[in-house]
């Protein structure tokens, strides 16, 4: 008798197993209800997020370490990627002056080349960088704590996971990616006057005399602007990756790749739609 009972209930619960199995591969397999289902978890974390930052203790230590880690450990490879971006649209801003307006314009390419690269191209370029190179960071970091049980530790002790792990990391993308911009801004400059007046020697009194009658501070401002917005997108996207990683040592892996490719995605669409609403001049 006790053994037809367990064998019920071993039954009944296969059952209700089957049951919410078959209900979650429906709510799965429908890309738009996973999209939605997504939306929905990053504007959660988003709006815990912007509840920490009021919220004490404030995690000091750890901000100060992520504001190295975003900020410091990326000027090299800002710098890098920001004076061959600046080398090559003064070339290509050469090239265009000198074939379809004629010899002795190109340096009124200064000003051009100053616009470009402060309002679109040093932003977009280290907000990918940063994506690539922090974001993954974030997102194998957060994963790795996650699949190992750490989160679980943190709750356990009192601790808000998303107060310590992804308030400071937000708090330093949003201040350090404008200054990266900034730095990139000036290393870009440099390298477009470099390659049109040392290189080609393009007149100098000249280039310099047309980049600052036409450059603004606004342009400067514009780019800033999309980097606080960058960074804001890189951090949460890396920090909800990881937090939501599952599946041991793949899972992180998956994770990380997505975050980047998440964050790479939406600079560029949100580059867009900011320069498109953001004025030309003030």
């Amino acid at each position: 008798m006790l053994i037809w009972v367990i064998r019920i209930e071993q039954k009944m619960k296969a059952e209700s197993v089957d049951k919410e199995n078959k209900v979650e591969s429906r709510f799965q397999a429908g890309p738009v209800a996973r999209f939605f289902s997504e939306v929905a978890q990053v504007f959660d974390l988003v709006v815990r997020a912007g509840r920490g930052v009021f919220q004490k203790p404030f995690e000091t230590a750890n901000f100060v370490q992520q504001l190295e880690e975003v900020g410091v450990n990326s000027l090299p490879v800002v710098a890098l990627t920001a004076a061959f971006g600046g080398l090559v649209f003064g070339l290509q801003s050469y090239l265009a002056f000198h074939r379809y307006i004629g010899p002795g314009s190109e340096a009124q390419a200064g000003s051009i080349i100053a616009v470009g690269l402060c309002r679109e191209l040093i932003p977009i370029l280290v907000g990918l960088m940063v994506a690539g190179r922090v974001g993954s960071s974030m997102a194998a970091e957060i994963g790795t704590m996650k699949i190992t049980e750490q989160i679980d530790a943190l709750i356990s002790l009192g601790a808000n996971p998303v107060n310590y792990l992804v308030v400071p990391r937000t708090l330093a993308s949003i201040i350090m990616v404008p200054a990266l911009t900034v730095y990139g801004d000036f290393i870009g400059i440099f390298g477009g006057y470099a390659y049109n007046v040392l290189l080609m020697h393009v007149n100098h009194t000249l280039y310099v005399n047309t980049t600052l009658k036409y450059f603004e501070m606004w342009d400067i401002s514009v780019g800033v602007i999309k980097a606080v917005v960058f960074g804001f997108v890189i951090a949460i996207i890396g920090c909800w990756q990881g937090l939501s990683t599952e599946g041991g040592a793949e899972g992180v892996g998956r994770a990380t790749t997505k975050s980047v490719v998440v964050s790479s995605i939406c600079i560029l669409i949100i580059n867009f739609f900011m320069s498109k609403v953001l004025p030309a001049t003030l």
